[in-house]
């Protein structure tokens, strides 16, 4: 089929939520993407850094073919033999207790806030429906309700009212502002955590001023509250450092991790 036609059949049974490119691929490797039409594109993107080790790396590619011939899926009703093996890794590697894995970066997002309401509340005593959570403006951390409710970008969050409450947003970078925040919710014994995208990603790849996770990091030290930092685009190698909190040796609370977490091969 065309090229056109291909586009023709997105757009008529797929939901509109994306405007891709008028490419349309057929294969990829390692950096590479071709088209239909036999053209190639140099994949600089990298799936939002979904495929940080490329497409079909070999490795990757083995692995996961000899595990689909040995088991594909079990539910938590039982154990697995790869579940724990891979919890062991992935908290060795994030310096962590203990991880929680999910689907996609939405629903790690969403339980990173879970974690941190349920953690106010039994651990800081926090009054029931109580705590909040301060993001950063101009901040994308995926499109369910809850998150939506606490974007700034009116196309993410338009027409999804009611939205849900308990966030406060602050400008990325400006520290000021944010300590006097984390300073009021804490002495009102309110809040939870501070959740923020190391480098913003989607608000046009905004690097934050020197020092700022540092300074980040020793407030909510001070006030005894998470720092949560959401690395599903900037984590795994996209920055140069295993996480972007490494360029300024800081180590959050809560990591949240997606995408290249999949190898470009799972979610």
């Amino acid at each position: 089929m065309s090229t056109e036609r291909f586009i023709e059949l997105d757009e008529t049974y797929s939901a509109h939520n994306y405007h891709p490119l008028p490419v349309v691929a057929a294969s990829a490797q390692g950096a590479w993407i071709t088209d239909v039409l036999g053209d190639t594109y140099l994949d600089m993107l990298a799936g939002y850094s979904a495929l940080n080790f490329g497409h079909g790396h070999p490795r990757l590619v083995a692995a996961l073919t000899r595990q689909l011939s040995q088991v594909a899926l079990t539910s938590r009703v039982v154990h697995n033999d790869q579940l724990g093996l891979f919890s062991q890794e992935l908290a060795e590697l994030c310096g962590k207790e203990m991880v929680l894995p999910m689907n996609t970066g939405a629903e790690a997002v969403e339980t990173a806030l879970k974690l941190a309401r349920k953690w106010a509340y039994e651990k800081r005593g926090v009054a029931p429906g109580e705590a909040k959570i301060i993001v950063m403006g101009r901040n994308f951390h995926g499109r369910t309700i809850s998150i939506v409710s606490f974007s700034s970008d009116p196309d993410a969050s338009g027409n999804f009212a009611p939205y849900t409450p308990g966030f406060y947003w602050v400008p990325f970078g400006e520290f000021e502002v944010l300590a006097a925040l984390v300073q009021t919710l804490a002495e009102q014994n309110q809040l939870a955590g501070v959740l923020l995208e190391p480098i913003q990603g989607e608000a046009g790849v905004i690097l934050p001023p020197d020092g700022y996770l540092s300074q980040v990091r020793a407030l909510c030290t001070q006030y005894q509250v998470l720092m949560m930092a959401d690395e599903i685009q900037s984590g795994l190698g996209r920055t140069g450092f295993t996480f972007a909190c490494d360029a300024e040796d800081v180590s959050p609370d809560v990591y949240i991790l997606g995408k290249a977490l999949g190898g470009g091969l799972l979610p």
